[in-house]
């Protein structure tokens, strides 16, 4: 089986590895000739607003402006895509973004710091926890403490979870946009189960609020580790039934192989990370390079793909299930006992049966749910490896309860500016395919 090479956790990043497959059309010096001149559309509304000519009639030579959305064509929220096209080839395009318009920033800068994972989860909603947990690294690193140990073994249970969810809604949406309407079907079924357990846990199928400053908002359940290991012994052999639908399938390599090319030195000088990144041969993983919770103790690979191409990124995130069911596997049996958030009085609010016992301790609780805990004044980053790259959260505190600055480094905003690049003399058809295999999740990019 062609899929990609592996990067063993803790080796160097060597050159990615071959996949056997042919570098396609779009590779080689084809790409090189076409990257001399620009593959952004710079030009506005205004603009192409003047622009002579029938659409519904061009001439042989004539150049027609297309709007792809900003309905839902592969985009996985709301983008609309400007195209340039020669026929049905794509000399240069614009993605145009905004359309959401969360503001979920300015949002977080009036929210407590306790509110402020309530907002920041629902910016990624294919993977809220990250975000829950990128936010909340920022805050514990302001306000120094520590996690317990079973705090951050949690954290990286739900995390890789997270990462299989959001990683089989890929499997299951990329089928559909390229024409396998059953790996629709399959990957959200699969999917439904790990939201099934994050159900029981946090009681919400997402945007958790579970992953808070100082730990997380609840325990994990009796029988979780029964839960756990079903659902890895559900979906490792579904990975095997996705690989002979897919992988092999001659029209599937057609429809990616070749298509949306990018090398590692366009990818990095464009700020991509996540698995365009690694795709175009880069092994560069969070977990494992600049490691935060405890995945310097867990055993995994980062997998990298040699052509840079739609099958590279398809390969990686079906690989890359396989290992976070791995971390995964390893998290259950390194699960400590303990406290499940920190015992410090500022942040975490008494035991709900303190509450009906002692006036002080209601009193407590009510002062950290409506004023919240003030932090010291100082700035922080703290930056995870979500499935679509590099998450991360920047705040200021001037000192309140209430963040002076936030700001998200959010990797569907900046891996979205790879698109042009990738369609760049490409077929219209093929941009669906592109769109898809960046997996942008608009939440995130017009927060």
């Amino acid at each position: 089986m062609s899929i990609t090479g592996t990067v063993p956790a803790g080796e160097a990043s060597p050159e990615s590895a071959e996949t056997g497959m042919p570098a396609g059309p779009a590779a080689g010096a084809d790409r090189v000739s076409r990257r001399e001149r620009s593959a952004v559309l710079r030009m506005s509304e205004a603009e192409a607003a003047e622009i002579g000519g029938d659409p519904d009639d061009p001439g042989d030579d004539e150049l027609v402006l297309l709007n792809m959305g900003p309905s839902h064509p592969s985009t996985h929220g709301v983008l609309r895509l400007m195209l340039e096209l020669s026929g049905e080839t794509v000399l240069r395009s614009k993605p145009v973004i905004g359309y959401l318009h969360t503001g979920m920033e300015k949002t977080g800068e009036n929210l407590t710091y306790l509110q402020g994972g309530t907002n920041v989860t629902r910016m990624d909603y294919a993977s809220p926890l990250f975000n829950e947990l990128a936010f909340s690294l920022a805050t514990e690193q302001l306000l120094g403490i520590d996690v317990p140990e079973r705090a951050t073994w949690i954290r990286m249970l739900m995390c890789e979870l997270n990462r299989v969810s959001s990683h089989l809604l890929f499997m299951a949406t990329n089928g559909m946009d390229l024409g396998a309407v059953s790996m629709m079907i399959y990957g959200w079924r699969e999917r439904e189960e790990v939201l099934r357990f994050f159900e029981k846990v946090t009681g919400l199928r997402m945007n958790h609020n579970y992953i808070r400053p100082g730990g997380v908002a609840a325990d994990l359940p009796a029988g979780w580790r029964t839960d756990v290991s079903e659902l890895i012994e559900l979906i490792e052999p579904r990975l095997d039934e996705y690989d002979t639908l897919l992988t092999g399938q001659p029209i599937w390599r057609e429809r990616l192989q070749g298509v949306g090319v990018i090398s590692a030195a366009e990818a990095v000088a464009l700020g991509a990370t996540g698995p365009i990144l690694r795709g175009a041969g880069m092994a560069w993983d969070l977990r494992r390079d600049e490691p935060y919770l405890f995945y310097d103790q867990v055993d995994f690979d980062v997998i990298v793909g040699t052509h840079g191409d739609c099958y590279d990124r398809y390969a990686i995130r079906l690989n890359e299930i396989r290992e976070s069911l791995r971390i995964v596997s390893q998290i259950i049996d390194a699960m400590p006992s303990g406290d499940y958030r920190t015992q410090d009085k500022k942040v975490t609010p008494p035991p709900r049966a303190r509450i009906d016992e002692s006036m002080e301790a209601l009193i407590h609780h009510f002062k950290i749910f409506t004023e919240g805990f003030k932090v010291p004044p100082g700035e922080a980053y703290a930056a995870v490896e979500s499935p679509r790259g590099e998450l991360g959260v920047y705040l200021v505190s001037d000192g309140t309860s209430v963040p002076y600055r936030v700001h998200v480094r959010a990797p569907s905003f900046v891996n979205l500016q790879t698109l042009p690049h990738l369609m760049q003399d490409g077929l219209i058809a093929d941009g669906v395919a592109i769109i898809s295999s960046v997996d942008p999740i608009m939440g995130e990019v017009d927060r």
